[in-house]
Formats: C-alpha cells, sequence, structure tokens
C-alpha cells in the first residue's frame, strides 16, 4: 500500500475537476443514447436477483458479531488534518443500509454495510478494536502500564482519532508498545498518530525483513500503482448507490498523511513467545502469504488468535488489481492450515486486521479451514486445468466456487475473485501469456484496435455491434468491441458513452468492491475525463527517511531518462554526512547505477546529508539553495551533476488507463 515516494511530486493535489476532456465525433445514426448513470438493464437485474436467492442474505450471525461490544462511536462529522481539510467523513457509507438497490451487487451490498460499522468495540475485557474509521482495524489491549496498539491504521489521523475514541470511552492510557502485524501501509501509516514524538524506549514490534518490505514493494513502481489504486478503491467516485459502497476488504480508504516509525525489533521465523507490558504473545510467522513480511499471533490469557491479513472476512487478492508482485496462494493455505494445527483447538476468539471477530472454537476451526481451502482450491484447481493444456483464460473461465462459498460469506470474493486469482496462480508459475505463439509479440492496443476496427466495417460497424451485444446482457463482449473503440480513437464520445454504459453494467453486477470500483471509475473517466483529487500522502519526510539509500537511489535510476544526458559516460560521488555512507552513480545513456563505494574518477562529487536528500527530493528544498547555505557541497564539474538531475523524469500521476 505504499505508494511512490519519490517518483511523483502529484500524490498530494489540492485540484479537483477534469484533467482531461472528452472529444466529440459525430453521431451513428440509429445508434441510440447510452444509457445514463444509475440505469439496471434487465441483465443486471437477473444476475444480481440470481445470487440473491442463492445465497443467506438473511443470516444475521455477521451482524450479530459485527455489532457485538460496541462502546462508542466518534461523533465529530469528520476526522480532520491538521489544515482542517477532512481526511475521513463519519457519515459517508451510512446509505449503506437495508435492502440492496438494483444498482449494486446484494452480496456486496451486505459486505458493505457489516463494514460500514464503525466505533470502539469491546471483543473481550481488557481487547478492543476501533473498525470503520479507515480500510483496516487498529486493536488495542490494555497491558500493565498502557495501550499495545496492533496496527495503527493508514494514516497519521486516523490512527489519532482512533486512539482519542479509546481514550476518552474506556480512560486516557500512555501507548506501550506498538505492533505492526506485516508491510503494508495500510497497518504501519498512522505510526506516528498514536506515537507522534517517535518510539523512545517503546517496543516496536514487526515480522523479520519488515523495514525492508515496508519501504521497497512500492517505491520503484509506485506512480503506476498509485494511479491504478485511484481505480481500485474508487477514490474519485462518490459515496452512493451508482458510485462507490465498499472496498469488500473495508469500507474504503482514507486521505491523510502516511507514516513510519521503524520496529526496535524484528522477530524470526517459527513461533516466537514473548511477554510485552504484561500480556504474554505467541508470534507466527507468515512472511510470503499475504505479504512478504508478516506475522499473525495468538494470546493465550484471551484465548484469542490475531490473524493479521492472512485470514480475513474475504477471500484475498492472490494479484492485486493496482499491480504487486503475485503471491503464493499455495504457501498462504499451508500458513493458515499452520496457523489451525497449532491454534484451532485452543483459540476461542479469531480477530483480524480487517473485518470483525468471531466467537467459540467451532467457529474459530470452520473459518480457518475455510479459509485455508479457498486458497488451496484455487491453487489446486488452477495447475490441475493448465496441467491439461489450458490456458490463462480457459482456466480462469472453467473453475467453478466451491460449494461451500454459499454457506460461507468469509470465503467469497468482495477484495480478491477466484477468477482473477486463478490468472495469478497461472502467473505465478507459467508467466504471463497462455503459450500461444499469437499472443506473445501482439500488438499495442493503439495499433490493433486500429486494424479490428477496419478489419470489422469501420467504426459505425463496431459501434452497433458494440450495442447490440450490451442489449443482449453480453457486456464482456460489448466491452471488448467497444474499447477497440476508444483505443482506435474512433467513434467518439458516443464510443465512450456506451462503453461507460457497459462498465456500469459490469460494476453493478461485480461482487468484489475492488472490480465495482474499478469499472465504475473505468465509467465516470469516459464520460467525463480524469478527475483529481486528493489521494493519501504517503510522501512524508519521515516515510522517506525510512527508505534505504540504496533503495532511494534505485528509485532514482528508474526516473532515469539517458536521453536527456551527454554521450560521455561519467561517475559522480555521492557522500552522506550524517550516515557515513558514500555511493557512486555510474551515468551513461541507458542507465544511472549506484553502488557502495566511491569512485576513483569522479566527475563530480556530492556531499550533503541524508536530511537533506531527504528534504531535496521530498521537494521541500531546491538544489541551488542548499548550495547557497551550504547545506550541499559540490566539488568537480557542476554541469556534470546538473546534466544526471536534470536527466530524471516526474512522471505525472493521472495519466490515462481506461484509454489511449
Amino acid at each position: 500500500m505504499l505508494r511512490a515516494l519519490l517518483l511523483s511530486s502529484a500524490l498530494v493535489l489540492s485540484a479537483c475537476g477534469d484533467v482531461t476532456a472528452p472529444t466529440d465525433a459525430a453521431i451513428v445514426a440509429g445508434i441510440p443514447e447510452a444509457p445514463k448513470p444509475g440505469y439496471v438493464s434487465q441483465a443486471t437485474r437477473r444476475a444480481n436477483d440470481t445470487l440473491a436467492k442463492r445465497l443467506p442474505l438473511s443470516d444475521r450471525q455477521d451482524f450479530e458479531d459485527a455489532s457485538r461490544g460496541f462502546l462508542a462511536a466518534i461523533s465529530a462529522p469528520a476526522i480532520l488534518d491538521a489544515k482542517g481539510n477532512p481526511v475521513w467523513e463519519i457519515a459517508q457509507y451510512d446509505f449503506v443500509t437495508g435492502p440492496a438497490p438494483e444498482t449494486v451487487n446484494p452480496s456486496l451490498w451486505r459486505q458493505g454495510e457489516l463494514v460500514a460499522k464503525h466505533g470502539l468495540f469491546e471483543v473481550a475485557p481488557g481487547l478492543y478494536q476501533v473498525r470503520g474509521y479507515d480500510l483496516s482495524v487498529m486493536t488495542l489491549i490494555e497491558g500493565q502500564s498502557g495501550w499495545i496498539v496492533i496496527d495503527p491504521l493508514t494514516n497519521v489521523e486516523t490512527a489519532k482519532a482512533a486512539l482519542n475514541l479509546a481514550n476518552e470511552t474506556l480512560g486516557k492510557k500512555p501507548v506501550s508498545a506498538l505492533i505492526y502485524t506485516h508491510s503494508h501501509a495500510d497497518h504501519f501509516g498512522g505510526a506516528k498518530g498514536v506515537l507522534p514524538d517517535g518510539a523512545g524506549d517503546l517496543p516496536v514490534i514487526a515480522p523479520q525483513h519488515f523495514s525492508d518490505e515496508a519501504v521497497s514493494e512500492n517505491v520503484l513502481a509506485g506512480n503506476h500503482m498509485t494511479r491504478r489504486a485511484t481505480l481500485m478503491f474508487g477514490s474519485t467516485l462518490p459515496r452512493n448507490e451508482t458510485g462507490h459502497v465498499s472496498s469488500g476488504l473495508g469500507p474504503g480508504l482514507p486521505r491523510g498523511n502516511v507514516s513510519l516509525i521503524l520496529p526496535t525489533e524484528e522477530l524470526g521465523a517459527g513461533i516466537t513467545e514473548k511477554t510485552i507490558d504484561g500480556v504474554k504473545f505467541e508470534f507466527m510467522d507468515m512472511g510470503g502469504t499475504e505479504a512478504p513480511s508478516e506475522f499473525v499471533f495468538y494470546l493465550p490469557e484471551y484465548g484469542a488468535l490475531h490473524t493479521a491479513e492472512v485470514a480475513s472476512g474475504t477471500f484475498h487478492n492472490v494479484l492485486t488489481l493496482r499491480g504487486a508482485k503475485s503471491r503464493d496462494a499455495l504457501a498462504w493455505s499451508q500458513g493458515i492450515d499452520a496457523m489451525l494445527s497449532q491454534y484451532g483447538m485452543q483459540a476461542d476468539i479469531i480477530l483480524a486486521s480487517h473485518h470483525w471477530p468471531k466467537w467459540g472454537n467451532a467457529r474459530v476451526q470452520s473459518h480457518l479451514k475455510n479459509q485455508r481451502d479457498i486458497y488451496r482450491y484455487v491453487h489446486d484447481a488452477t495447475l490441475r486445468e493448465a496441467n491439461g493444456g489450458a490456458g490463462m483464460v480457459e482456466v480462469a473461465e472453467r473453475l467453478k466456487a466451491p460449494k461451500f462459498l454459499e454457506e460461507d460469506f468469509a470465503a467469497r470474493g468482495y477484495y480478491g475473485t477466484l477468477n482473477h486469482n486463478s490468472k495469478a496462480v497461472y502467473q505465478h508459475y507459467f508467466g504471463w501469456w497462455s503459450g500461444v505463439p499469437a499472443e506473445y509479440h501482439k500488438l499495442p492496443a493503439e495499433v490493433s484496435s486500429v486494424k479490428y476496427v477496419a478489419a470489422m466495417g469501420g467504426a459505425d460497424e463496431v459501434l452497433k455491434s458494440g450495442v447490440e451485444a450490451y442489449e443482449a446482457g453480453e457486456f464482456r463482449w460489448a466491452a471488448e468491441l467497444l474499447n477497440h473503440l476508444v483505443f482506435a480513437k474512433q467513434g467518439g464520445q458516443q464510443a465512450k458513452d456506451w462503453l461507460a454504459a457497459t462498465y456500469e453494467q459490469m460494476g453493478y453486477q461485480a461482487e468484489s468492491g475492488a472490480w465495482r470500483s474499478y469499472y465504475l471509475t473505468g465509467a465516470q473517466e469516459l464520460r467525463v475525463g480524469l478527475v483529481a483529487r486528493n489521494v493519501a500522502n504517503p510522501g512524508s519526510l519521515d516515510v522517506l527517511q525510512s527508505v534505504p539509500t540504496r533503495t532511494l537511489l534505485d528509485a532514482m535510476a528508474v526516473r532515469f531518462d539517458g536521453s536527456k544526458v551527454s554521450k560521455t559516460p561519467k561517475s559522480l560521488n555521492f557522500i552522506f554526512t550524517d550516515t557515513d555512507e558514500d555511493f557512486t552513480i555510474e551515468v551513461n545513456r541507458s542507465t544511472a547505477l549506484a553502488r557502495p563505494g566511491l569512485s576513483d574518477d569522479p566527475a563530480a562529487t556530492i556531499t550533503l546529508s541524508r536530511q537533506t536528500f531527504n528534504e531535496l527530493l521530498g521537494r521541500q528544498a531546491e538544489f541551488g539553495e542548499l548550495m547557497k547555505t551550504g547545506d550541499i557541497k559540490l566539488s568537480g564539474n557542476p554541469l556534470a551533476a546538473r546534466d544526471y538531475l536534470t536527466a530524471l523524469d516526474t512522471p505525472e500521476l493521472w495519466f490515462n488507463v481506461v484509454e489511449p
């Protein structure tokens, strides 16, 4: 979840409005106007009604669990940042209640109502959760001297508000320890909301490799991931029945400042028993399941198993829509089975970093078994079909949902899905193509789409075929046809409107909150152009300070455009005075490679503190000004340094995704 720390200066935008405008074109005769937002086709009604009849939507057990132990809620209308801007509107999901509207998959609507329940909840005496003010959940344990905070949410602001709610309701206590269950930003980003002055002498506990993984997943590819995350989480969509209703994993992502306090201790592999502020923990390493660095823990005094994000209230992503390295579904399933074997007979409570707890040993075991089995099923069934000769798309189409998914909502695809997780398993083993020669070196979409449109008789014929497919309820085929028009830049706004209408029907049918948001944001962008909104700001200085220097220089290399530098290769020395680190950057017309140590013959040597370097990359200071103040010292050829620095691209965040 950590965004581009230094790949883009556009992470936080104050603008709100159209960045690009849709094009106009002649209206094709005989083609009706595309349906407006909110229109529900008969095919969508049938699909949603069929699902509603198949599922036990009247079962109220989850609603009882999600409400159990409620103590208090935030009474203010919004959680605000330091400038008074809203980071989280408290009532934004209050509309998700009662019968599902026709514009929302009834199963997703049910999940949305559950994750929208917000407040402070008692799980057991001394064990609490704050839910519904962030994508993730904060867990609080009453230690001997203060609060042990587990997973301080995504942002400083939401974390501070959650802790304040607990203190106001239960009596103010200091934070005595901070625990990160894994290396995704929605589980560490609010650290300075609960420990504003840093860790000091307090323990900050994390799984092994946390420090590396927490800052590495998105640093190199962060700009692209951030852009796709705006579609996945519906960042620009209104919160209403025709827009964003839920992320499935939680209500939604907050806006605000992401922070990081590095761990004082990273635990090792296997099981580690540890007493923290008088509370006994048994930590079990789960690295390589849902996150590369992750653990779960058992609390013997509570009989409670905290499963982090390894087992939650949904079938998770084996490969997330925003983009990331694919996860190992087999290791994931085996990890859950290890939890079941170790703690399944002991635990009477199961809780996680998302969703709500379950109580009772039988339910703990059932939950773990079904979570284990859904990841194992998608793994084994995918390989079984692939070993029989099926390609990636064929495999995903052939997979049938196991019967237990109609009985256990927590294993359903509110975030991940069988379809795209199957493709992720296929990719994990076989790569990005299905072995068909024609797929290996395909033409770019903007080239092939022009040829497809021509081969099909021109734009008018493709548009007519797309509309016919839409009216027949064949929305996937309609989307494929109409997308060719859009990427061929033919058909104008009429084609975009029909593709948008198609995406809406696909979104209205989607059980996955991520799929719904992606489709509906695509429809929005086709109709009105790119809409820039404020998004979470992970580029805060304290996060930047946590990035290892080598990783930071590698991220700069990703931005390097060699065509902008002179033909003569050169070396630049960087000396960081406060961290006692030296690096050489070899600059040529294709790469800018960093390595530890200094060159014997540099074109220039730049001496500065790592703190100054962070401020420079965070755009809090200019290179020339820092030289004038003496914070940067440069020896050798200043043009060589400028040559390198001016060759670093600053990518725009709001690039096109759903059209060329």
